[in-house]
């Protein structure tokens, strides 16, 4: 079973992502994490979801996403323990790391 992230974990790996300009906010009404991209074009947010997409799959953890052209929006929550959990920190931070790889 996939357990919350405790007191100790929330300050030593979300706030780290919630900080700064990383983008990532606490989503209102819930226990997840939310982040918008803008990408050059269709291409672009296509190449970027199926990176995270063949990621994903193998944690057997998938992000909830909405796709219109050139933007992505993403949050992440665990369903399994209804709020964040270490998977969402994983995937969060792998998708940072796509990100800042692409070449616009």
């Amino acid at each position: 079973m996939v357990e919350k992230l405790s007191d100790n974990e929330r300050e030593q790996l979300l706030e780290p992502l919630l900080k700064g300009n990383s983008g990532w906010t606490l989503t209102s009404g819930r226990d997840a994490i939310s982040k918008k991209f803008l990408f050059a074009d269709f291409n672009q947010a296509f190449s970027f979801m199926t990176a995270v997409a063949l990621r994903a799959e193998k944690m057997n953890h998938h992000p909830e996403w909405f796709n219109v052209y050139n933007q992505v929006h993403v949050t992440l929550s665990t369903h399994d323990c209804q709020g964040l959990s270490l998977h969402d920190i994983d995937l969060a931070v792998f998708i940072d790391k796509t990100d800042a790889s692409r070449t616009d």
